[in-house]
């Protein structure tokens, strides 16, 4: 079986304030909800897995996910009053989704013969097979230290496919808020939050859509 792409999108505040992290967070739950009602597979990776994070990475696999994509990629704005300063003026904030190539950040390559690969005997779900067999998989990547876990699958084949997914992600990740942490590209992003040409609108503390 061919193993499909995963189209990855970074969703991103530039440098913009709290209320724009919170509409980060409504942008994943969004999409999240519009991946499963197409039966994709999605996944994200969040720093520090915070509830309101400055950026995220999120991926989605399966037939039609680079359609979906297509949807979110660009401006995305949400008009809502300030939830953290009830008088504030201002009603209108935004955050960009941009597409990330693993071939546009060396970093996010993985070297397989690098790579510390474990497994272990996976518990939760599924039964006596995850009792008695070592299929959960751990795998780190020693230059950087991050590490990356899967028990979802039954088998230890796709359990390694996922958590190198995993590990793939975390990676592009930590090497966006790199970036983001430098003034130029910090300002770059910035700068390519188009704010007169969202193309997608939300509204309200329900983040309603505005067709």
């Amino acid at each position: 079986m061919t193993r499909q792409t995963a189209i990855r999108l970074l969703i991103t505040s530039g440098d913009g304030p709290h209320e724009c992290c919170l509409a980060v967070a409504h942008v994943l739950r969004r999409l999240e909800q519009e991946a499963r009602d197409k039966n994709l597979h999605f996944q994200a990776e969040i720093p520090g897995n915070l509830p309101e994070p400055p950026s995220a990475l999120a991926s989605l696999t399966g037939e039609g996910a680079e359609r979906l994509a297509m949807r979110w990629r660009g401006t995305v704005q949400w008009t809502c009053p300030s939830p953290f300063r009830p008088h504030h003026k201002r009603r209108n904030w935004f955050v960009g989704v941009f597409g990330v190539r693993d071939e546009d950040h060396p970093e996010a390559v993985l070297d397989l013969k690098s790579l510390k690969v474990e497994t272990f005997r996976s518990g939760g779900p599924g039964g006596q097979h995850q009792n008695t067999t070592d299929s959960g998989v751990r795998v780190t990547h020693p230059e950087t230290g991050v590490c990356a876990v899967s028990t979802d699958e039954r088998s230890q084949h796709r359990n390694r496919q996922v958590a190198l997914d995993r590990l793939a992600a975390k990676l592009i990740l930590q090497e966006q808020e790199r970036l983001a942490r430098e003034k130029s590209t910090q300002n770059l992003l910035h700068r390519q939050l188009e704010r007169g040409n969202p193309v997608r609108r939300f509204k309200g503390v329900r983040f309603s859509e505005i067709s």
